[in-house]
């Protein structure tokens, strides 16, 4: 396989994708769906919404790590049951996590009559479970790579039959390690290890062997990749649901805040760049110095609770407890049904988000 998002369909069969297909009464949407372990469980409330919707269809999935997992198992869900089976799908997925937590949480705190938080940067195991990651490798603290994840996918997923449907197009990155380069998974090659290695984080486990290339996390060079929703599917309004926190008030002075921090801008890079340059395509096809039929103005769209999630704490995004997975979701799905309900009319005409200002935000 090559080692580039380069390998896509031909300019013919990329403008046959971008052909609207006749569904009378629906908004027609593409989702590029970013990474961030448990914090996942927000974009799992997210689909919920967007799935329950009759309204809104959608054309492809672009995801990272986490992202990457929620759309893989959200279509599986709709080849076998169509929107509730989607629906059906998530909810067994994170119920089943939530059945595997396996680091335990004190909250002390509730115990003196303190409201329920859901940070866990104080809490012994997590704090241990991140100095221990810091001190050895995976080989050493899982020379059996045993994972999970894995068995959970294998089983829950029919990835067999998913190769072979294109209602929804799949797009999984994950970072090459020796090149340094992002690898876009398609619905054709879709396994569960392309799963495994758009979340492999390199300090919990060993770098995912695929074709004799090796990767790890796909935030590092794409969270997520936004190109092939452009060039690939048939909507011309991309949905981006951030669960990274942008912009923060303070400036972290602890070491676990600085690292989260260095984590976030690593992880919120890839996308800004990327951005960056559609911006600066927009700008060109729109005031007509581009006049090029290979590019088209596409309006964009973003979903998030930055200041909701940016106050849980980097640790956290290891918390698979049932009650902060559902806390999750409910914050996903709320969020996007007040986006749906202030913003569904403008779908397919104009866009919510200004793809300048989130280029360049800090202009």
């Amino acid at each position: 396989m090559p080692d580039s998002d380069l390998d896509g369909p031909t300019s013919d069969e990329a403008a046959a994708a971008r052909r609207p297909l006749h569904r009378p009464n629906t908004k027609r949407l593409s989702l590029a769906l970013q990474g961030g372990g448990s914090h996942g469980a927000f974009t799992w409330g997210v689909l919920h919404r967007l799935m329950s919707d009759p309204r809104i269809y959608i054309d492809g999935i672009s995801g990272t790590s986490a992202g990457a997992i929620n759309g893989v198992v959200m279509v599986d869900g709709f080849i076998k049951g169509q929107r509730q089976g989607a629906i059906d799908a998530l909810d067994g997925f994170w119920h089943e996590l939530a059945d595997h937590c396996m680091i335990p949480r004190l909250n002390l705190g509730t115990l003196f009559g303190m409201p329920q938080s859901w940070r866990v940067d104080r809490e012994p195991a997590f704090v241990w479970m991140d100095f221990v990651t810091r001190l050895f490798a995976p080989n050493d603290l899982n020379p059996m790579d045993l994972n999970p994840l894995r068995d959970m996918l294998l089983r829950r997923i029919d990835f067999a039959t998913m190769r072979q449907r294109t209602e929804i197009k799949l797009f999984v990155t994950a970072s090459n390690v020796k090149t340094c380069r992002a690898r876009i998974f398609r619905t054709p090659e879709m396994q569960a290890e392309c799963l495994l290695a758009s979340a492999c984080l390199p300090l919990m486990f060993k770098a995912v062997e695929i074709d004799g290339e090796h990767y790890w996390d796909g935030g590092y060079l794409g969270n997520p990749a936004i190109s092939p929703l452009i060039h690939e599917c048939g909507s011309s309004d991309i949905v981006i649901v951030r669960i990274n926190p942008m912009n923060r008030d303070d400036v972290p002075v602890s070491a676990r805040d600085i690292l989260n921090r260095m984590n976030e801008m690593s992880f919120n890079s890839s996308l800004v760049r990327e951005m960056r340059g559609i911006a600066t395509v927009s700008r060109f096809v729109q005031d007509g110095t581009l006049d090029d039929d290979r590019y088209t103005l596409v309006r964009f769209h973003e979903i998030t609770a930055e200041e909701e999630l940016s106050s849980l704490g980097s640790l956290s995004k290891m918390n698979t407890e049932r009650g902060f997975l559902q806390y999750l979701h409910d914050l996903g799905f709320e969020t996007a049904d007040r986006w749906l309900e202030a913003n569904y009319e403008r779908i397919g005409w104009e866009g919510t988000l200004d793809v300048e200002q989130f280029a360049d935000h800090d202009t």
